[in-house]
């Protein structure tokens, strides 16, 4: 009995057994292990990643680094374990995410978004022309993607003129195969080019340049992002009984869900207000914020916010930081 208290206790010693109810999480960072994220290539997903990573630094001790890839490619790393954390994975979107849940490799926790929306979209001088501009209604039957079909001419590719061109996500992205499969749907391939601007803000470039124009532009989009608070647009209808409501979490892998329970505790409590998120995005575009001096700003300006989702010593440490 004695040999085996004192086995116990230098078992113990040597941390190879806890007495003390510590947290595997605590585990996770102080073994050296880093939790690294998927390098989000939008504007939310940016300010998300920055602001979770500023928390479990400075608060929980964490390293932390970001992995650069399309969306589809962060998810099959997050299904492997090469990345632990996907700050803004919008579920059932993607057949990635979803293989990867069914199997048991991701788990989605929390809401850091409540009440973001996708579709396609159009200026809204468009459908009802704009008599501030001069600007008259080029399709004003346009209510619905079905009614696209006889609208081609309207939304000319110039490249393509024969046909109207239809603005995509950047290929690799989720969204990318999703809309490509919609055309398809919807019987449009023959009448629009299927168009992929190479990146997030050139999609954002069209829509503006096309906007002050007031020339007509189709494409698709979604919120949070600075883009919705600088333009009037118009969502159109989906066939009758499609439900695209969209639910968003902290996607996560199987290995860092199971191993650090601490530091998922706290990703599962972080949101961000959508009218606060598009205000801090309108933000980054118009003072040309980087995102992580953003995130920075906004943990400093907002404690009633994230104090909500860390223990009290991390609150400490994190307000010290700032």
């Amino acid at each position: 009995m004695k040999t085996n208290k004192t086995l116990l206790a230098s078992l113990c010693a040597l941390g190879l057994l806890s007495l003390s109810g510590g947290s595997q999480a605590a585990g996770w960072c102080e073994s050296g292990k880093a939790v690294k994220f998927a390098g989000l290539n939008w504007e939310s997903g940016m300010l998300l990643t920055d602001v979770m990573q500023f928390v479990l630094k400075n608060g929980y001790g964490c390293e932390t680094d970001s992995l650069p890839g399309n969306s589809i490619t962060m998810e099959n790393a997050l299904g492997t374990n090469d990345i632990q954390v996907f700050a803004e994975e919008w579920v059932g979107r993607s057949e990635v995410w979803k293989k990867a849940e069914a199997a048991g490799k991701v788990v989605g926790v929390g809401a850091p978004v409540v009440g973001a929306v996708e579709g396609w979209y159009v200026p809204r001088y468009v459908v009802e022309g704009d008599a501030k501009r001069k600007l008259e209604a080029k399709a004003p039957n346009l209510k619905a993607i079905a009614d696209l079909g006889q609208y081609a001419a309207v939304f000319k590719d110039p490249e393509e003129p024969s046909k109207g061109r239809f603005y995509n996500c950047p290929a690799g992205w989720t969204c990318e195969l999703d809309n490509s499969a919609m055309l398809k749907d919807y019987g449009l391939e023959s009448s629009y080019t299927n168009f992929r601007p190479g990146t997030g803000p050139a999609l954002d470039a069209a829509v503006l340049s096309s906007y002050k124009r007031g020339e007509p532009i189709l494409f698709y989009y979604w919120t949070p992002t600075p883009l919705m608070g600088q333009v009037d647009l118009i969502k159109l209808d989906e066939k009758p009984g499609v439900d695209k409501s969209v639910s968003i979490k902290v996607g996560l892998s199987k290995a860092f869900h199971e191993g650090a329970p601490e530091l998922v505790a706290v990703l599962e409590k972080v949101n961000l207000p959508i009218d606060l998120l598009n205000q801090n995005l309108a933000r980054m575009t118009k003072e040309r914020i980087e995102s992580p001096k953003l995130a920075k700003a906004f943990l400093k300006e907002h404690p009633e916010i994230w104090h909500a989702w860390v223990s009290e010593d991390a609150a400490k440490k994190i307000d010290a930081a700032l």
